[in-house]
């Protein structure tokens, strides 16, 4: 057992965020996702910070993908919870924000994960894919599953989001300076 494992590095890139926030105010939930997904609109950088990648989205429904690597792992050596619960956080909320119209936002009001099966680089590429059950004027609730390559259920996930007005000017102020 090596005590000095050798140093990894890790460098990426993100856009400034404010052009997709400012959108809000414009475009559907729909279409903003189908702005980024086109590379119009900026990524979120948190999506960018752990690699997960728009892949589908459609009226109530989408998918997102990560390919665990290194970076992803805890100390036990899979890939950590939190990494896959924020892979399913950002594809149900995602799912909910494709059916509100423009000028509406959304927050996580309750995630609930269940790991069924731990992920390592071995797995492969994961897939999410989280759908709107119901979406109202105040909450929605979406459901989630992450597969494997072959289909094997390795979590599932649900979510109830706190449904919102949001004007050009709340976003605009609510947008975290770029550095």
């Amino acid at each position: 057992m090596s005590t000095e494992p050798a140093p990894q590095h890790r460098a990426y890139t993100w856009q400034d965020p404010r052009p997709t926030v400012e959108a809000i105010g414009q475009l559907s939930g729909l279409e903003v996702l189908q702005g980024i997904g086109k590379g119009l609109l900026p990524t979120p950088p948190a999506m960018d910070t752990l690699a997960i990648e728009p892949v589908e989205v459609e009226p109530g429904r989408t998918v997102f993908e990560l390919t665990p690597t290194g970076w992803h792992y805890n100390a036990l050596g899979t890939v950590h919870g939190g990494v896959l619960a924020t892979l399913a956080d950002n594809t149900l909320g995602a799912a909910v924000y494709t059916r509100l119209p423009a000028g509406t936002g959304y927050t996580t009001q309750g995630l609930t994960i269940t790991f069924l099966r731990p992920v390592t680089i071995d797995t492969g590429r994961i897939r999410c894919e989280g759908t709107a059950v119901h979406v109202g004027r105040r909450t929605a609730y979406a459901t989630a599953t992450i597969t494997d390559p072959t289909g094997k259920l390795l979590a599932h996930a649900t979510t109830t989001c706190l449904v919102f007005p949001r004007t050009p000017q709340e976003a605009a102020q609510s947008t975290p300076p770029t550095s």
